[in-house]
């Protein structure tokens, strides 16, 4: 079963997108399997994070900012160097996340929550759920 999402971005960073993923879940009344959670944009992501300490949170936002600066000397210049940047955080960090299923249960720890990552928000982006039941 696919599951598709329509997220409206305000800002760049990290959005907690656990509860589509557990929604999709529901919905298919799957117990075992795999859920794939996944982007189709160049310029946002998929991640694990844990929420517990939001500046946790920022850490992670400020660390890939610092290793991955907005800058004018990209040479892709077809949108903003924003966008540019963007490309790169996405393509590093990844545009889908993979989880085992078990009794129902979506295969996170404790302290573990999906996130959609925007790197040239604000947008309204899409998030698909695919929930592969054995």
């Amino acid at each position: 079963m696919l599951k598709t999402f329509t997220l409206e971005t305000d800002r760049n960073g990290l959005y907690d997108i656990t509860p589509l993923a557990e929604a999709a879940l529901d919905e298919s009344g799957a117990r075992a399997g795999l859920v794939l959670v996944s982007v189709p944009h160049s310029t946002a992501a998929i991640t694990v994070v844990s929420p517990w300490d939001p500046l946790g949170l920022e850490d992670v936002q400020d660390e890939l900012s610092r290793l991955i600066p907005t800058r004018v000397d990209f040479k892709h210049q077809y949108d903003t160097p924003q966008d540019a940047a963007g490309h790169i955080k996405a393509s590093i960090v990844g545009h889908s996340r993979m989880f085992y299923l078990e009794d129902g249960k979506l295969g996170l720890g404790h302290s573990q929550k999906i996130f959609f990552w925007e790197f040239d928000g604000p947008r309204k982006r899409t998030v698909h759920v695919k929930v592969l039941t054995q």
